[in-house]
């Protein structure tokens, strides 16, 4: 049995395939009945890091078939659309943005962006970037995407779409909702009529046990980039209202963790292991998510990309 030494989670399942939510979040103290919504289903598409070595290009191609075939109202894209615009210059970032837009349109579905922290520009100093430069940072996704933190509704459900990087003084980046940004979220919430469902969209994840199953780095990291280092400020906000599951993805992994009667839900990768084969036995793929009479029921879908350079973990 593998113990978990430093949270403890009401239910945990890792793995390709999850079972619905089976319980009423009413059933959770301070939360008021569920406001009725019609069904629909949507997918979640995360970690593209699009890039012409690897065949990344066709492996993504062949992604966005296969997800277009699936009858869905529109997408959600979790993240890392890019790999990477970090730490490389001007001509390499706006190439591949390039790419990944001309391949995205084989998706032909209404796609909602999330911004991940290889969408940011410049920010390693290796990129030879300055923080003066237009694109430098978040600017490089808001001008090819818009806004980097946004809510819309779907058939009675409330979507919220967050900013989870910070980038740090010393031109890093960590994972962080800003105060300005948990100001905005409380106000948003707040506003939506009793009982109404929510889903949360976050790159970074706010919620994981991926530190407790996966190797730990030999050198300490100095900035905390493998989940929200200030979850605890925003957790808080949803115990009163019916969110109804939380999706995330950086880790190229599919996990399930349950907090206070909320499913946090990992994504895989399109990529798997940034196009290196399976990352932590995850493969290639993208989710399909169902929502129903409150409850998001999800399958991972895979779609056969076969890595030239195999490295799977």
């Amino acid at each position: 049995m593998v113990q978990f030494n430093r949270r403890t989670f009401l239910s945990l399942t890792a793995g390709l395939a999850f079972t619905p939510l089976t319980r009423s979040l009413a059933a959770v103290p301070n939360r008021p009945p569920l406001r009725k919504h019609d069904p629909f289903t949507f997918l979640f598409i995360t970690d593209t890091h699009l890039q012409p070595e690897l065949n990344a290009n066709a492996g993504c191609h062949s992604a966005f078939l296969k997800a277009r075939a699936v009858p869905a109202d529109f997408a959600i894209q979790g993240g890392d659309h890019v790999y990477d615009a970090l730490g490389v210059n001007a001509g390499r970032a706006n190439m591949l943005m390039d790419l990944y837009k001309r391949t995205a349109d084989d998706l032909t579905l209404p796609v909602h962006h999330t911004i991940g922290n290889h969408d940011c520009f410049g920010v390693y100093t290796k990129s030879g970037a300055q923080p003066t430069d237009p694109l430098y940072g978040k600017k490089y996704f808001e001008d090819q995407f818009g806004q980097l933190y946004y809510s819309f509704d779907h058939k009675g459900v409330h979507f919220v779409v967050l900013d989870s990087i910070g980038i740090t003084d010393d031109r890093m980046y960590e994972g962080r909702i800003d105060a300005q940004q948990i100001g905005w979220l409380s106000r948003d919430l707040a506003a939506q009529p009793k009982g109404t469902p929510i889903i949360i969209v976050t790159h970074i994840p706010l919620v994981t046990a991926i530190e407790d199953y996966d190797a730990r780095s030999t050198k300490p990291e100095k900035h905390h980039g493998i989940s929200v280092v200030n979850a605890y400020e925003v957790l808080p906000l949803f115990d009163t209202y019916n969110v109804i599951g939380v999706l995330q993805g950086h880790t190229h992994i599919v996990e399930r963790v349950e907090w206070h009667g909320v499913p946090y839900i990992t994504g895989g990768a399109v990529c798997g292991n940034w196009w290196h084969g399976t990352r932590l036995g995850t493969p290639e793929g993208f989710m399909v998510v169902d929502v129903d009479n409150g409850i998001l029921k999800t399958r991972y879908e895979t779609y056969g990309f076969q890595s030239v350079e195999p490295k799977n973990t």
